[in-house]
């Protein structure tokens, strides 16, 4: 059984431009093949059926047309996404206003996100090597019913390639692939393989090779040092055919990051832009790795009344190890290790009242944590009873969903109606009480009834127009993290444990509307999301090795609304535009910066401001090479929280300024199996950062991308 999503790569990146199908129109091709998605409805379906904001990445057009070299950076174009960059290797898309442990990240649906995540921006999706992906699917807005806790700003599927088909005979397919960076001092290998044994057997699989120098900044910033890290990454993916209908699946990923800087921490980020102010840290660094192993079986027609099953068991492990050494010479290293096991089984059954996707998954995590602090002589001073997170704990999240497609009045509208129990359940047995400094135990529960309704209309028969309506709930239980965490937070805070803690609440209204002709690829949207008891941060009043000590509760009422938009034209055979463009602005209740017990309304952190992209691209009659021009541009982020006010280290004052950055890029396909492609990013070589960064964007920087298959 294959994955039956998506065509070529002419529709599959719905703000890519145009890549030629081949074929005399390749536009009635792609409207004879339907562009399938699977995200929103657990299962293969027509985009323009399914009645959420989608939108999909071809991961080929993103590395070798745009240059891209992150998970995250795959997403810049889509609407109501913010890429936002702590460092050079941390980088954290905010989704509809939210970011951290409040998106969810699925690598083959399974989940990314476990009990460890930090709040706020972090660098965990940093670990999805892109190389290893054939496509992106993004659903903006809650997933709840379909995945449950965490996917509340949009819910990203990382999708794997799949074996080549079987064509008569063995064929291995190799590729080499280079990728380098001026102002990023970067370069990157890659090598895979596909090849399909026999009838009954298929692989796929890569290694990756990552250095990243010191970005290069605007004309006048110049070098910023210690924004380079190392990263290796291998991936590969064996699929056994037992049946025409079943098929077994086994799948390893492994990520290392080595060396990656939070640098706006540290000397070694003093640039001199916009009023930043410097930190004294002499060392702020990350190594972090991530380990994915599952095992899949896949089938069609089981059993009777059921047409299609999937059973998913999986284990993910990711480790994460810090170093800080302050302005004093005093050194901290600590750390965590997570494993999460989890087992997930998916049914599919059609009835007279539709088609109904339904299931059950259970993740288990496993936590350890650790920290050691060494005088400035070297000599150890101290083994905490906890590193960033609780020392010795385990966190279940366990859940069963339903969701219904019922098609009304002959083929007029669709209703999609779900809903998903939720149970999870904190056990933390070694947490250091930030009083006494005395080992202390917690024994949480918590558990969620989620529901969301949706309906489509489509306009015309063919639904090349469509307008939908939608009403989801979202939530995320509260972590091992939220409870426990003890360290660093913003760049003058450090956070303690925080037990009793319940739920995060949402509540998301949306309407939109999709079209696709021959020449117009358009989505248009609006949302809003009510927010209940977010949890937030509040200053105890103390302060903790010079940092302001801040813990958590469910104080953060409040909302996020917001428009996107996006439109594709192919007009002309050798001839494509694109404009994408969002708005948004939100609110949410915090304490005070004086750490009173009373709360204000104010801006949730780091609003995404007025932001838009737009290009223009011509290619010859055969596609063997192409021009294009892009433009991205952001109005300046001034609408800020207390918080980023007081973030200076990476908002400057007053805001962080609106930009306006063009590219040039070409492409050539040199022979039938070499193809080359230049870039240059921030033609005119300005300085700037996307809004809530502790680094600038690199300037003019030229990137050339060549991949040779054999």
């Amino acid at each position: 059984m294959k994955r039956q999503v998506g065509v070529c790569a002419c529709v599959a990146g719905i703000l890519t431009g145009w890549t030629p199908c081949g074929g005399a129109n390749p536009e009635e091709e792609a409207w004879a093949l339907p562009e399938l998605v699977i995200t929103a409805s657990r299962s293969p379906r027509d985009l323009q059926s399914e009645p959420w904001a989608l939108y999909t990445v071809d991961a080929a057009e993103g590395l070798h047309r745009l240059g891209r070299r992150t998970t995250a950076d795959m997403l810049r174009e889509v609407p109501s996404v913010m890429i936002q960059k702590t460092s050079n290797a941390q980088t954290s898309p905010y989704i509809r206003g939210f970011t951290g442990y409040q998106t969810l990240a699925l690598i083959d649906e399974i989940r990314l996100n476990n009990t460890a995540f930090r709040s706020g921006p972090n660098q965990y999706w940093n670990t999805i090597d892109p190389y290893s992906i054939e496509r992106y699917e993004l659903m903006l807005g809650p997933g709840a019913v379909p995945y449950g806790s965490d996917a509340v700003g949009g819910v990203l599927n990382a999708l794997t390639p799949e074996a080549p088909e079987w064509t008569g005979a063995a064929e291995w397919n190799n590729s080499l692939l280079y990728r380098g960076a001026t102002a990023e001092r970067s370069h990157i290998g890659r090598w895979s393989t596909a090849a399909r044994l026999m009838p009954e057997l298929g692989l796929v699989g890569g290694v990756t090779w990552k250095e990243f120098g010191d970005v290069q900044g605007g004309r006048r910033v110049g070098r910023q040092r210690k924004t380079g890290y190392d990263e290796w990454a291998a991936d590969g993916k064996i699929q056994y055919f037992i049946t025409e209908d079943a098929t077994l699946t086994l799948a390893h990923q492994s990520v290392r990051q080595e060396d990656a800087w939070r640098t706006h921490r540290t000397v070694f980020g003093k640039i001199d832009w916009k009023g930043l102010e410097h930190g004294d840290e002499q060392v702020h660094r990350f190594d972090q790795g991530r380990d994915l192993t599952y095992l899949r079986l896949e089938a069609d027609d089981p059993f009777s009344h059921i047409e299609r099953m999937q059973i998913t068991l999986s284990r993910h492990a990711h480790n994460e190890e810090r170093e800080l050494v302050r302005n004093d010479g005093r050194r901290t290293v600590d750390g965590f290790d997570v494993e999460s096991y989890g087992a997930g089984l998916q049914l599919q059954s059609t009835h007279a009242w539709g088609t109904l996707i339904y299931g059950a998954d259970y993740y288990r995590d496993q936590v350890t944590s650790f920290a050691r602090d060494y005088d400035a002589d070297g000599s150890l001073t101290r083994i905490g009873l906890q590193g960033p997170l609780a020392a010795d704990a385990d966190y279940d999240l366990a859940g069963a969903f339903a969701q219904n497609t019922v098609t009304l009045w002959d083929g007029a509208a669709d209703l999609v109606l779900g809903a998903r129990y939720t149970y999870a359940r904190a056990d933390a047995r070694r947490v250091e009480d930030p009083a006494t400094g005395e080992p202390i135990s917690l024994d949480e529960r918590w558990d969620a009834l989620t529901g969301s309704a949706r309906l489509l209309v489509p306009l015309t028969a063919d639904r090349r127009h469509v307008v939908y309506a939608g009403l989801s709930q979202g939530f995320r239980a509260p972590t091992i993290h939220d409870l426990t965490s003890f360290g660093v937070a913003r760049s003058d805070e450090i956070e303690i444990p925080a037990p009793d803690l319940d739920n995060e609440e949402f509540l998301t209204y949306e309407i939109g509307w999709k079209s696709r002709t021959r020449d117009w690829v358009i989505q248009l949207g609006y949302y809003y999301t009510q927010i209940d008891g977010l949890i937030v941060k509040t200053a105890t009043g103390r302060e903790r090795d010079g940092f302001r000590e801040v813990t958590k509760s469910n104080a953060g009422d409040g909302y996020v609304q917001g428009a996107e938009a996006s439109l594709r034209w192919r007009g002309h055979p050798q001839w494509s535009a694109w404009l994408s463009g969002s708005w948004q602005e939100g609110k949410a209740d915090v304490f005070t910066s004086a750490g009173e017990k009373t709360r204000e309304r104010d801006y949730i952190s780091r609003v995404m401001p007025p932001t838009a992209h737009a290009g223009v691209r011509w290619q010859n009659v055969t596609g063997a090479y192409w021009l294009e021009a892009a433009g991205d541009f952001a109005a300046k982020a001034d609408r800020l929280s207390d918080g980023d006010r007081r973030d200076t280290q990476r908002i400057p004052p007053g805001g962080t300024p609106g930009y306006a950055v063009a590219a040039l890029r070409a492409g050539v396909m040199a022979t039938r199996d070499l193809t080359v492609t230049l870039s240059i990013e921030n033609l005119f070589d300005e300085d700037y950062r996307i809004h809530g960064s502790g680094v600038n964007e690199p300037g003019r920087n030229w990137i050339v991308t060549a991949q040779w298959h054999f």
